[in-house]
């Protein structure tokens, strides 16, 4: 079987496509497929010879037109089959003020946030410290700043608006960080995230020695099999297919707050989808094979 892998791309987050690709690759030479490297950097329109003899496209794409719809679409349109979510549910869950406000209708906590437009105006008067300032439609933590008051407020802003024109000012969240991963119709054990940061920021994620991980994550069995369960829930309710992974920040009173959804997590040696799998005795090639399979499966 002839495997495309789609990665880099132009998005923000391409250098750790790269890394996932190249993971991705080597797994999938290991497993035998037939194997063709595909970075979309100079448009899709210049992959569609090769999507012509794939058999199935592993999407290694992170951010960007990768994760907002784009590439599902244009893959639906030639109708080759492809890893991850489907065009609907990659534009409502890169989308943060959307997928909050669906979780929230089914009840499940996510912290109080304000969407901003370009044309909105700013009315500090109704903010509540410390806040989560952040873009709409980013992942990675870029362009993401935790303020404790508003002397920082207009940089936050202005940042968080270099990468996206409609942006969050999210309530934080004071307790731990915590992720689940789904594949297929399970979720796979929790991980607690300890940064060496005050954030889980960029070059804690993808720096060696930066943070330290938990998993299983040290909480009470019978709630930890409640946030596996709500994070299933979400994975299902934004249409998620294949695999995801499910952020939440876990209070003091153990409330588990949903923060946001990935719908193509890194695959990089320091990623989180890889580590939960790995305690459950699933190595990476045995993971990508179970994402093939879950991707062949329509």
């Amino acid at each position: 079987m002839r495997i495309g892998i789609l990665y880099g791309g132009s998005s923000p987050e391409r250098d750790v496509s790269l890394n996932s690709g190249r993971a991705i690759i080597k797994a999938c030479n290991d497993l035998g497929y037939q194997v063709l490297a595909l970075d979309p950097r100079a448009g899709l329109e210049s992959l569609i010879p090769e999507l012509k003899n794939i058999d199935l496209v592993f999407n290694g794409l992170h951010g960007g037109d990768g994760e907002n719809g784009v590439v599902s679409g244009f893959l639906d349109n030639l109708g080759v089959k492809y890893t991850g979510s489907d065009k609907n549910s990659s534009i409502l869950c890169i989308d943060k003020h959307a997928s909050k406000e669906l979780v929230l209708k089914e009840q499940i906590l996510t912290p109080d946030w304000i969407s901003l437009s370009l044309e909105d105006k700013l009315i500090e008067n109704n903010l509540k410290y410390p806040l989560v300032v952040k873009p709409n439609s980013e992942g990675s933590t870029i362009g993401l700043t935790i303020i404790k008051d508003s002397s920082k407020l207009t940089d936050a802003v202005n940042l968080a608006r270099k990468f996206d024109k409609k942006i969050l000012l999210e309530s934080f969240i004071a307790g731990r960080e915590i992720t689940v991963t789904v594949v297929g119709d399970r979720a796979y054990p929790i991980i607690e995230i300890i940064p060496k940061h005050e954030l889980y920021d960029y070059e804690c994620k993808y720096i060696k020695g930066m943070t330290s991980y938990v998993c299983p994550a040290e909480i009470q069995k019978t709630l930890s099999s409640s946030i596996q369960s709500i994070a299933l829930d979400i994975h299902n309710l934004l249409g998620c297919r294949h695999y995801s992974r499910v952020d939440f920040r876990l209070d003091k009173e153990g409330n588990p707050w949903f923060l946001e959804i990935n719908t193509l997590p890194g695959m990089t040696e320091t990623s989180l989808v890889p580590k939960s799998a790995a305690t459950l005795g699933i190595n990476f090639n045995s993971l990508i094979q179970k994402i093939i399979d879950e991707a062949l499966k329509i």
